[in-house]
């Protein structure tokens, strides 16, 4: 009977973090998408929202590492059940890492408003956004579905977002050679394509946890990147 109310208790420890991790995980599409709609829509009010609201994805991120390290501490989980610690903690890491991009993309935001707008750059960064979003909620849906497939199309749909990255930067260069008055903002504007770029490794690296989470093996070929630019070596904004 003990045995059994001891796993019975582990069960339940592992099913609160990943509860914290949905959360999460829903506070960062929001944020996502409200960013790229605060962009498009110059408005500075949802803007400071989403910047406001990264604390909310900070703690949450604070909380499951520290129910982490309890259920490790205090349940000892072993083989599968560490596999799904360790996995919860890593994912951890990769959701408030994209919670702080779409935080930079808000600040920038206040700075374009500001600015004569470049045309049809807002409109194609917030289509980039949406395939981002898209990309997390595949990855969460595959973690709680434990769909290694799933998991394997999110890792494929990354050359997709560097391929949309590419052509918006060409589309920057573009912009500022015909006309000088728009470097600032496109500068501004190639940051945020840039930091969306990365979202999308982020949910690519919480995909390949998934697959991780199920197979126990994490992918070792390397994954297909179509970042041709000359940035593509250099680490967006923390």
């Amino acid at each position: 009977m003990a045995e059994n109310d001891f796993t019975l208790g582990l069960d339940r420890d592992l099913e609160e973090v990943q509860t914290h991790i949905m959360k999460m995980g829903g506070l960062v599409e929001a944020a996502i998408l409200a960013s790229a709609k605060a962009l498009e829509e110059r408005d500075t009010e949802l803007a400071d929202e989403v910047r406001r609201n990264d604390k909310l994805i900070d703690e949450l991120e604070q909380t499951v590492n520290e129910e982490c390290a309890r259920v490790i501490a205090l349940r000892q989980p072993a083989a599968k059940d560490l596999r799904t610690v360790l996995t919860v903690m890593k994912i951890s890491t990769h959701l408030e890492r994209c919670g702080d991009y779409a935080k930079n993309l808000a600040k920038r935001t206040t700075v374009l408003v500001q600015l004569q707008p470049v045309e049809g750059a807002a409109r194609s960064i917030r289509r980039m956004a949406r395939e981002v979003e898209m990309m997390m909620k595949d990855a969460l849906d595959a973690y709680i579905q434990r769909d290694a497939e799933l998991a394997a199309d999110v890792r494929a749909r990354d050359q997709d977002v560097d391929q949309m990255y590419n052509a918006l930067f060409r589309e920057f260069l573009t912009h500022m050679m015909e006309d000088p008055r728009n470097i600032t903002a496109c500068m501004h504007l190639h940051f945020i394509a840039k930091n969306i770029e990365r979202m999308g490794d982020h949910c690519t690296s919480i995909a390949e946890q998934v697959i991780y989470q199920v197979t126990g093996d994490m992918p070792d070929e390397n994954r297909p990147k179509g970042d041709r630019t000359p940035y593509a070596s250099v680490e967006a904004e923390k």
